[in-house]
């Protein structure tokens, strides 16, 4: 039976003098999926990316791209996978069109051959191809990266963080692209720190520290939470954290955003919480029970693991 595996990384580990990047990383992206890296700056994603498109060499280790090791075939790799770094790396004093044409021209390709594969995100930009990639906004950069990285019909797609640094409407649209792409059979790895964006993989990796903490579909992986969980807020959102912390019944406490996510053993008894905050100087209070997100699964993966 052909392997459905279009990427295979076994036991990589990557070293920079004393920081560890990668320690022992193994995963499998099936061919056609989604998959995403999601973790934090830091957390070993982006070199993970430079050792599969062939940019630097692990330590130890090996990896596999549609058949292709990263290291013996890493010539004939390269002509079949499409890479997109988290900097934009194109050139910044040649228009929309004269990149895209150049990339074209690199892989022994052209715009008209492959027009269908990058239209729907060409089209976006086209008013603009007579531009200078460097006076783009951050949005139509990100378009024309993805259409550069997708003008030769690459096999596999690697993204590294390809929504950092754009508006929340340019996020949504990107991974709207990134569905229609999927359905065109290209495999897509992506790398993001945004956990909101877990929920448009198919499966994802929780990457901390150069290590995989879960491998599953984000639907698992919030299935897999196994504390009560609940959006707590008051008028003092600072000593709320502390109070909560101090509280008997509290496994862990973090902060989302004005609420605090609070998870127990134990169900919780929501008016001896609000008895006790109130005792402590607390007003505005509100209790909510609620289901654990993506962020939510990974800080409590980090707990557990320290």
């Amino acid at each position: 039976m052909e392997n459905q595996h279009a990427i295979t990384v076994r036991n990589i580990s990557k070293t920079y003098g004393e920081v560890v990047a990668l320690k022992d990383v193994s995963l499998e992206v099936n061919r056609g999926e989604v998959f995403g890296l999601i973790g934090p700056d830091g957390a070993g994603k982006t070199t993970l990316f430079r050792i599969l498109t062939t940019l630097i060499l692990a330590d130890s280790g090996d990896a596999v791209v549609e058949g292709k090791d990263v290291v013996k075939d890493f010539k004939k790799l390269r002509k079949t996978i499409g890479y997109m770094p988290g900097r934009f790396s194109l050139y910044q004093d040649l228009t929309v069109l004269e990149n895209l044409e150049f990339f074209a021209t690199i892989f022994g390709t052209t715009i008209e051959e492959n027009y269908d594969l990058v239209k729907d995100i060409y089209q976006q930009i086209e008013p603009f191809r007579n531009r200078r990639a460097g006076q783009l906004s951050g949005g139509m950069k990100q378009k024309l990266a993805l259409s550069c990285a997708l003008i030769h019909k690459p096999e596999v797609l690697f993204l590294d963080e390809p929504t950092t640094g754009v508006d929340a409407v340019s996020r949504s649209e990107f991974w709207d692209m990134l569905g229609r792409l999927k359905e065109k059979g290209i495999t897509i790895l992506v790398s993001t720190p945004y956990m909101d964006e877990a929920s448009r993989c198919d499966r994802i990796a929780l990457v901390q520290k150069g290590q995989i903490l879960s491998i599953d579909t984000p639907e698992n992986v919030r299935a897999q939470y196994s504390h009560n969980l609940y959006a707590v807020s008051s008028n003092d959102r600072f000593r709320l954290l502390k109070d909560l912390r101090a509280f008997d019944q509290s496994e862990s406490v973090f902060s989302f955003g004005h609420k605090m996510h609070l998870s127990t053993r134990e169900p919780l008894d929501e008016q001896f919480l609000q008895s006790y905050l109130t005792n402590h100087g607390h007003a505005d209070i509100q209790v909510e029970k609620i289901t654990a997100g993506i962020e939510d699964c990974f800080m409590e993966l980090l707990r557990e693991g320290s």
